[in-house]
């Protein structure tokens, strides 16, 4: 049975040093994926999902309220934000706003240590950020279901990034009303017996021909095999959390490849298709498969975004990477193992 958690008040009770604050995410890769919104204003998803978050490419954010400035400022990576970049936080911030009671604008600076905009989740570890550093520089008390729910009206993936190892983010209820629905859409840690490896083949590191939003908006309107995965994907969360219990790596590899390779046939049959897959993203799947052959337990899974993640046991990690070196010669190789939560470095109270 889920346990809900009560939502903060609109105006909740302000922290005792309220101005400034810095905080610290990171990314996480879904096992069980998320694949198209039934409200987009609210970010609701269509389906439950479950995801690791990772040890690896931290984003650190700090916002400074400014008393006299007209307009919120935004700095990523050290040069200053335009376009949908700064419209997506301003509007973020707009929401803060409104549940802290206050009007004042803000200087926010970011930094990503992961390639933006390569599906390797940057605006999941940039929103749990901003959430946290946010809420508190404006003074709002909010519980962890709270800043969930906060960081997934940012980004959808940034409210599992507000918990460390695994976690699992609620749908809530399709048939709720839209308030209701969005106090039952949060995410909550997974409890796991399995500390694996996850080796990251970064084959591109550009940003993507098609974001993330355009693509699932166009495959769930023209994708003839999006309802059924989308159908099948309470089988396989029920099934990945069951293997994380009792810390069976070879069935949660197992149902985190199917899911994720079903999740790119429904774009592969969009009409127009979106295809994502490189060349060299299909090598590194043919290798991770020759390693299986070869009695090593490793599984693959990609999101939106050529890069392929292989997940396997911490003893056979370096073995999957050099693996992985030789079939994609010129990619980056990170490994990753599961990682902490969002938390506060400085600042709020």
């Amino acid at each position: 049975m889920r346990t809900e958690h009560p939502l903060d008040a609109a105006r909740p009770a302000r922290a005792a040093t309220a101005g400034t604050a810095t905080a610290v995410a990171h990314p996480n890769i879904a096992l069980v994926k998320y694949w198209g919104k039934r409200d987009e204003r609210l970010v609701l998803p269509r389906t439950d999902s479950l995801s690791m978050t990772l040890d690896v490419f931290p984003t650190t954010t700090r916002v400074r309220l400014d008393p006299g400035a007209g307009q919120d400022t935004v700095i990523l990576d050290g040069a200053p934000a335009k376009g949908e970049a700064q419209r997506r936080v301003t509007a973020f911030l707009d929401l803060v706003r409104e549940r802290a009671g206050m009007s004042l604008r803000a200087v926010v600076d970011s930094r990503n240590t992961v390639p933006t905009g390569a599906g390797l989740a940057s605006s999941a570890s940039g929103f749990a950020a901003l959430a946290v550093a946010a809420a508190a520089a404006y003074g709002l008390r909010l519980d962890p279901a709270g800043l969930s729910r906060l960081a997934r009206r940012g980004s959808g993936s940034a409210s599992r990034s507000v918990f460390g190892r695994f976690a699992v983010w609620h749908a809530g209820d399709a048939d709720a009303t839209p308030r209701d629905a969005d106090l039952g859409s949060y995410a909550e840690p997974v409890p796991a017996d399995l500390d694996p490896a996850l080796v990251i083949a970064v084959v591109h590191a550009g940003p993507k021909s098609v974001s993330s939003r355009a693509a699932m908006r166009h495959t769930v309107a023209t994708s003839p095999l999006y309802a059924a995965w989308a159908a099948a994907a309470g089988d396989d969360l029920a099934g990945m959390r069951a293997a994380l219990a009792r810390g069976d790596l070879d069935a949660v590899g197992r149902i985190a490849e199917h899911n994720a390779l079903g999740m790119h046939a429904t774009m592969l049959a969009a009409r127009p298709a979106v295809r994502y897959l490189s060349p060299a993203s299909v090598t590194v799947l043919d290798r991770v498969l020759e390693l299986r052959q070869d009695k090593v337990a490793a599984y693959a899974t990609m999101d939106a975004g050529p890069n392929v993640k292989v997940l396997c046991s911490r003893a056979d990690a370096e073995r999957v990477a050099d693996a992985v070196r030789e079939a994609a010669p010129g990619s980056r190789v990170v490994v990753a193992g599961p990682g902490p939560g969002a938390r506060l470095l400085h600042g709020g109270g």
